[in-house]
């Protein structure tokens, strides 16, 4: 007779089995961090908001693949749409046309701002700002760019060299030469820094790894006016705060703002397919593909099976309001934050953000760290930012309910209160 006892056991020696693979074949580095942070399980079922672990705990997830899942776990709608693509031709021959490519890149045209036009399909967020970067030049013939100190664009060569934080960069130096950094929210800082060799300035709307920080009202439109007198081409990076995440289809539609070219990745999958988007206009188009339509390409991007997932997001995302949705759960996350720590005055610095993409600023970085191995603890996944680590970020599926909102708040309180007291403690 197998026990209750022994069950348990096997389920834990099965979890540390998995564990050491990681350790053995996998990051040495990122197992141990993961298990100090309060990760050390196995992810074996979501739905929803809820990810359920091989021990049995169920999750609130809080972190939502930094953007992917703003329709939840498995939405039914996508993961409909890509079991039937799946029974039919999952992948392209790269010889013919097919119907799903042409269906999302006509609903793209539809849906963003401007005259964005044409898409190019990749598998990733960096994948597409590197298409982004190589069209700007072939399209202007010039090789600078100008980014922002804080900007996340990706980690492939091209995409970290636009990446603001030297401690990424540098390990992999010397770089694709020819990008400046200035303050983000400083249009003056871009206007400076233009020159005849710009080919593009690259911004994010809301800089995600950079602490959830959102572009100041005026800023992106600034930057626009500044880019077009200066013939410099402008890209929004989109892949984060796209569709829906702040509280408009695309952020940069807070400041009417019509990029020249626009990276998309993360939520376009709707949760269920890797997929990066670059979205162009006309006159990038004819520039970059008018003379040879294979100068870029990609084996597995548009895939149908991506594009299935990818067209079905958008509807699921424009039916469901998941926008508006995203504004009135973002300001209740936002409140509850702020009053959960409102009686330890000196631990927080700021609570910002910008719909449901919402980062908490602590004045010290020991107490954002233990804050998520508490949350963790109490059932709610949750995620520091990447270029400035006393920020936690909270980006919760769109779909996000009420109760879990306050579930997720009364977590994070109780956390820091744990959190203050042990270092007290230390002390």
């Amino acid at each position: 007779m197998i026990t209750e006892t022994d069950e348990t056991s096997a389920i834990e020696a099965h979890i540390n089995s998995v564990i050491e693979k990681y350790r053995q074949y996998v990051n040495p580095g990122l197992t141990r961090l993961l298990q100090f942070g309060g990760f050390g399980d196995l992810e074996v079922f979501a739905e929803g908001c809820v990810v359920t672990l091989a021990s049995g705990t169920q999750c609130l997830d809080f972190l939502g693949g930094y953007g992917v899942f703003s329709l939840g776990h498995r939405n039914p709608a996508v993961v409909d749409a890509v079991k039937r693509q799946l029974d039919r031709m999952p992948l392209s021959t790269r010889a013919y046309f097919h119907e799903p490519q042409a269906l999302l890149s006509e609903r793209l045209a539809q849906v963003t701002p401007g005259e964005l036009s044409y898409s190019f399909y990749s598998n990733s967020g960096a994948e597409s700002v590197e298409a982004a970067l190589k069209f700007a030049r072939k399209a202007t013939g010039r090789t600078k760019f100008v980014s922002t100190e804080g900007a996340y664009h990706g980690k492939t060569m091209g995409s970290l060299a636009v990446t603001g934080r030297e401690k990424y960069r540098k390990p992999f130096g010397p770089m694709v030469p020819g990008t400046t950094f200035v303050p983000f929210n400083s249009a003056d800082a871009v206007a400076a820094v233009l020159d005849g060799d710009t080919a593009a300035v690259i911004l994010e709307t809301v800089q995600g790894e950079g602490g959830i920080v959102p572009a100041v009202p005026g800023y992106l439109a600034d930057v626009r006016r500044i880019t077009r007198e200066a013939g410099v081409l402008l890209i929004v990076d989109e892949v984060q705060t796209g569709l829906g995440r702040t509280g408009r289809l695309f952020g940069c539609e807070h400041d009417d703002v019509q990029p020249d070219i626009m990276t998309l990745a993360k939520a376009l999958g709707g949760g269920v397919m890797p997929i990066g988007a670059t979205v162009f206009t006309q006159e990038v188009c004819d520039a970059v593909f008018g003379e040879n339509p294979y100068i870029h390409t990609s084996t597995f991007g548009g895939n149908q099976l991506a594009c299935a997932a990818g067209l079905a997001a958008l509807q699921v995302t424009v039916d469901d309001e998941l926008s508006a949705r995203s504004v009135r759960s973002g300001a209740r996350l936002m409140a509850g934050l702020r009053s959960a720590v409102s009686h330890a005055p000196g631990v927080l610095k700021e609570v910002r953000g910008l719909g449901l993409m919402v980062g908490v600023e602590f004045a010290v970085q020991d107490v954002a760290e233990l804050t998520i191995n508490g949350m963790a603890r109490r059932g709610v996944i949750a995620g520091y930012t990447l270029n400035n680590p006393k920020v936690i970020r909270f980006e919760p599926p769109l779909i996000v309910s009420d109760s879990q909102l306050d579930q997720a708040v009364n977590a994070f309180g109780e956390s820091v209160n744990e959190a203050v007291s042990l270092l007290q403690d230390i002390e």
